[in-house]
């Protein structure tokens, strides 16, 4: 029973998230936008068609009338058509989203095998050769700009090197030629499932450059989060007793202190992961990577509300889900939360 209200508090406070998020969008871009029907129409057109296609998309109506029609049609999943492409909003989104989750899905696997046991050695080895190195590329990792560490990586191993393509998710060959049919929207599940290996291969070399840049960026934060961490924890009475005992150093790290650490680890991992889905724009936008990201960079600087408002609460609802997923993971890493 505390379970089942633990939830459904968690999901009403999302649910008042979304409708906030959802109520600020609406009024910024009301406020703030031009005229839909200007943006739609091009040029001056005279007032007799903007008046008709403000009745057509409601913006003739009061403001309030228009702001519950939208709540409404926005909890059904209906965002209307881009005011650009005159395609559903919906299915924008959707096309995007899958590259946007597997960028951001590997990422953080990647950095979660290499952060966690990079922090424990640091930790282990403090105020070691090992640690200073560490420590020294975490601080270069959180302070240099993302475009600077991109277009350095494309200059290497694109300019210099010629190992990798230079931005896009596949060949241009792949799709006109060869497309990945899409299943999951995942190109690196899709193409072996429908046995599209060229595709598969164009794939796997475009994901890397982005994938590497994520991964050098976020990395610090994991990596100097496992460090303090277990530097605290081997300080415990219970680690120095199990030392003590002659217990393998490798079962003192890992299954002990390393499971006292989890809880913060995962807040970290979920703020991580919250911020890679909408904050990986710049990267998206330096390798042309058609994701969720530089869909609604693009869609807000071209005035498009429609899209800009659909991208923005997939991705605000992403988020919520996400850190409600660890909120829960919290008591299967530690049984005392379960009934607190």
């Amino acid at each position: 029973m505390p379970v089942a209200m633990h939830l459904a508090q968690r999901l009403l406070m999302i649910f008042g998230v979304v409708v906030g998020v959802m109520t600020i969008m609406f009024v910024l871009s009301r406020v703030l936008a031009p005229s839909p029907a200007e943006l739609m129409l091009g040029g001056r057109p005279p007032a007799e068609m903007i008046a008709k296609v403000n009745a057509e998309l409601g913006l003739d109506k009061p403001l309030a009338i228009q702001y519950f029609a939208f709540l409404s049609n926005a909890m059904r999943g209906e965002f209307g058509n881009s005011l650009l492409t005159g395609r559903s909003v919906l299915l924008e989104v959707r096309e995007r989203l899958g590259a946007t989750f597997e960028l951001t899905t590997l990422t953080m696997v990647l950095v979660l095998l290499i952060g966690v046991p990079i922090g424990i050695l640091s930790a282990v080895r403090q105020n070691s050769i090992i640690d200073n190195v560490v420590r020294t590329v975490s601080v270069a990792g959180v302070a240099i700009p993302s475009f600077i560490l991109a277009m350095s990586l494309q200059l290497l191993f694109y300019g210099a090197l010629g190992w990798l393509p230079l931005q896009g998710r596949v060949d241009t060959s792949i799709l006109l030629g060869n497309p990945i049919r899409p299943i999951t929207g995942l190109f690196l599940i899709d193409a072996p499932l429908t046995g599209n290996w060229e595709g598969f291969r164009s794939a796997l070399a475009h994901i890397v450059l982005p994938l590497l840049t994520l991964t050098i960026l976020m990395l610090a934060t994991v990596t100097r989060i496992t460090r303090n961490m277990m530097i605290e924890v081997l300080k415990e009475e219970y680690i120095r007793t199990a030392f003590a005992y002659g217990l393998p150093s490798s079962a003192i790290y890992y299954r002990y202190a390393l499971k006292a650490t989890l809880i913060p680890i995962l807040t970290v991992v979920g703020l991580t992961y919250g911020y890679l889905l909408g904050g990986a724009v710049v990267v998206e936008t330096v390798f042309d990577w058609p994701g969720l990201g530089s869909f609604l960079v693009s869609s807000i600087a071209q005035n498009d509300y429609p899209a800009s408002l659909g991208a923005t609460l997939f991705l605000a609802g992403i988020y919520l889900l996400v850190n409600l997923l660890v909120d829960f993971l919290y008591a299967v890493v530690d049984p005392r939360l379960r009934t607190a």
